[in-house]
């Protein structure tokens, strides 16, 4: 015999939902073994603990930097934790200086160098290059002048000249890798146990004292090295209009930057990865002009120089003059490193400079104990659940807890995936959030419970009971499960830190509720509908129509059960089950029914329901007396 319409149906949404598992957990289990991902979400700083980072200000003339100073740099800096994947990081302000970050677990190189880095960019350009150990006299090229600033005071250009001078002598001398220990470079066979590191720009100060005079190093030469064994010497920064109060071409003019494959010249996207940047109007005017000074230059001279925090990031060739503001920076940039370049310049320059003053490791604020009670109270939620719901439904509870095991799974599956991919972390508010999703899934199971109920004790069958109560349920289920998805969002938008993640899996859990009531919850009671425990109200099953008071017949005849219960025996089992349905039926009663019985109307005699006589267990048989007054009161209505 073939399946009805909704059998097939519930087959259908029971082989979606397994294929959705079966996806999550094989992409999980291909993590564990080839992508680096754990079997268990990673926890956040309340519950694992993880590394603080304190960072100094430091303005140019050593005052405390501005509240909005301080405010500004603390929102560029959840911005930069942020778009590095790390979540639930927490980020303060201490004293009137200083701004600690606190990440979870073990941050990344990347992660911590995106951190300290102050993403200060300027656009220099190149006076000599030579390679990163040579030592090789150069000389000066056609353009290597300090540039004279309109408005500025004489004593500050006389110390500004003396300081590029001193600079520009240090160029041939300087070298690129220096001992760490800032010792001299050994050689023969003491060389190679000597550890080095990138040596530091000159100067590496925001400002250098020349002859009692605080100049600029945005108005100095610059020796800085790349990242391809080069070191350079730079010129200053340009200034708008050539003037001393005039605007640097720095990080402050980018209005956006972003990564992205490179285009090739028939217009393919190529396996390049580059960052776009794009001026603003006065980055756009001041870029024309450098790019129409050095496309007429010869090597060196005409290439400018994009300097990252004393760093040279890549040193390219001016080969056209732009006009538009829109510039590519190119080189030999992974996904990873454009996307990280493409982030800390799109944040902008912070408005104050910062040191790392300390960085250590941290303990968790809360700790495993705290965990360990975070999940006992789940657990204790999730048993009262299951206790209620068998004391409730019977065995229609079984499926409320089938339901909720799924919903666990998946939204363990989904937790640790995103933990993985996205760096997600679950802290004890996260975890708070799951446990009150135990509730909302059982809610919407009572919901839709109740509304099977419902039909059944208006005198229908379980089949179109399930069918029926389910349209009227998922209206409840929706308006409900949106309102609390709506809540999250709010909350997710506008908080941070904790309740953030409490919003996050609130959300997360919202919508693995939908997919598990309607893949699985109703599909499967289309199933049981069909069998016999079921459809024929076995007294277990929680479905039988005599247990829930079915002496109600349709909203339009007044129901007396009632006079039933009166005449029964006292005590009988006919009179407690009388008393129940005469209970229900009171219940149930429309507006416009207490009317009419409080008017005094009467039905005919055939309204009259005896809940123990349509009771179908209910073997007692009928008396001649009762068959021979049924049969007359039917031959008088044909009549």
């Amino acid at each position: 015999m073939a399946a009805s319409g909704p059998v097939r149906q519930a087959r259908k949404s029971l082989i979606w939902l397994g294929v959705v598992i079966v996806a999550l957990a094989a992409t999980l289990g291909g993590g564990i073994l080839w992508g680096g991902a754990s079997a268990t979400p990673k926890l956040a700083l309340d519950l694992q603990g993880g590394t603080e980072i304190v960072l100094a200000a430091q303005t140019e003339d050593g005052s405390d930097p501005s509240a909005d100073q301080m405010k500004q740099a603390q929102s560029i800096m959840r911005q930069r934790v942020d778009a590095g994947g790390v979540s639930e990081a927490e980020i303060t302000t201490q004293g009137g200086r200083n701004i600690v970050i606190s990440l979870p677990g073990d941050p990344t190189d990347e992660q911590l160098q995106r951190i300290r880095s102050s993403a200060k960019l300027e656009f220099r350009r190149v006076w000599r290059s030579a390679s990163a150990t040579s030592t090789t006299p150069t000389t000066a090229g056609a353009t290597e002048k300090v540039p004279t600033l309109d408005g500025e005071d004489p004593a500050v250009t006389a110390a500004r000249t003396t300081a590029s001078n001193d600079i520009i002598a240090q160029f041939d001398a300087y070298s690129c890798v220096v001992p760490v220990d800032g010792s001299a470079a050994a050689s023969g066979d003491d060389a190679s146990q000597q550890q080095y590191k990138m040596a530091d720009p000159v100067p590496n100060r925001t400002s250098v004292d020349a002859d009692g005079t605080s100049v600029s190093s945005a108005d100095l030469p610059k020796i800085a090295c790349s990242a391809n064994g080069e070191k350079l010497l730079l010129s200053p920064v340009d200034r708008q209009d050539e003037k001393a109060d005039g605007a640097l071409l720095d990080g402050e003019q980018l209005s956006d930057a972003k990564a992205g494959q490179q285009a090739g010249q028939n217009g393919t996207v190529t396996n390049n990865w580059v960052v776009n940047i794009e001026f603003n109007d006065i980055g756009t005017d001041m870029f024309h002009k450098v790019t129409s000074d050095l496309t007429s230059q010869t090597e060196p001279a005409n290439r400018f120089a994009v300097v990252l925090d004393g760093q040279v990031i890549v040193a390219p060739t001016s080969n056209a003059i732009i006009t538009d503001g829109r510039a590519q920076i190119s080189g030999q940039f992974t996904q990873e490193s454009s996307q990280t370049l493409a982030d800390q310049l799109k944040y902008g320059a912070l408005p104050i400079s910062f040191d790392v003053q300390s960085q250590n490791k941290i303990t968790p604020t809360l700790g495993s104990q705290q965990l360990v009670y975070g999940l006992i109270a789940g657990a204790i939620g999730l048993l009262a659940v299951v206790v209620y719901s068998l004391f409730q439904y019977r065995a229609l509870g079984l499926v409320t807890i089938v339901s909720l095991v799924l919903a666990s799974a998946i939204t363990y599956l989904l937790v640790t995936l995103m933990s993985w991919s996205e760096g997600y972390r679950l802290s004890l508010a996260g975890i708070a959030g799951l446990i009150v999703a135990i509730g909302i899934t059982a809610d919407s199971f009572i919901v839709y419970f109740e509304r099977i109920r419902d039909e059944l004790r208006d005198g229908s069958t379980l089949i179109p009971a399930v069918e029926i109560g389910w349209k009227r349920a998922l209206r409840t289920i929706l308006a409900s499960d949106t309102v609390n998805f709506l809540a999250a969002a709010v909350l997710y938008l506008l908080a941070v830190g904790g309740v953030q993640g409490f919003a996050f899996t609130l959300g997360l859990t919202t919508i693995v509720d939908l997919v598990v009531v309607m893949l699985f919850t109703h599909p499967m009671m289309q199933l049981l509908s069909t069998t016999r425990f079921f459809g024929e109200g076995h007294h277990f099953s929680g479905l039988n129509p005599q247990m829930l008071g079915n002496a109600y017949r349709g909203r339009l005849n007044l129901d007396f059960a009632a006079r039933a219960a009166e005449s029964a025996e006292p005590g009988s089992r006919k009179a407690k089950k009388s008393r129940r349905a005469a209970g229900e039926a009171e219940r149930r009663l429309t507006i416009a029914e207490r009317k009419a019985r409080a008017a005094g109307f009467e039905p005919h005699p055939h309204d009259v329901v005896d809940p123990a006589e349509s009771d179908p267990t209910n073997d007692t048989p009928k008396s001649a007396a009762q068959t021979d007054s049924a049969a007359d009161e039917k031959k008088g209505e044909q009549r």
